[in-house]
């Protein structure tokens, strides 16, 4: 497995965690909050959807994988 994606992976799970972590105090914050607590989660989807382009657009771009086929 190349660096790049090992490094990929693993940034990925440590960003997970924090989010399900930020995302669980959103919620708690939410209930205490009742109805107008519920506009945190705009926020939590905006991060959502950054994540996933940027995710989504680095597995596949393929100038990335040019090195890859290169024999070492």
């Amino acid at each position: 497995m190349p660096l790049d994606k090992l490094v990929l992976i693993l940034m990925i799970v440590i960003i997970a965690a924090g989010v399900t972590v930020w995302l669980g105090t959103l919620a708690v914050a939410a209930f205490q909050f009742g109805g107008p607590g519920w506009l945190v989660f705009v926020p939590a989807a905006l991060v959502a959807y950054v994540v996933w382009r940027v995710i989504a657009d680095r597995i596949g771009n393929a100038e990335d994988d040019h090195y890859d086929r290169i024999q070492k």
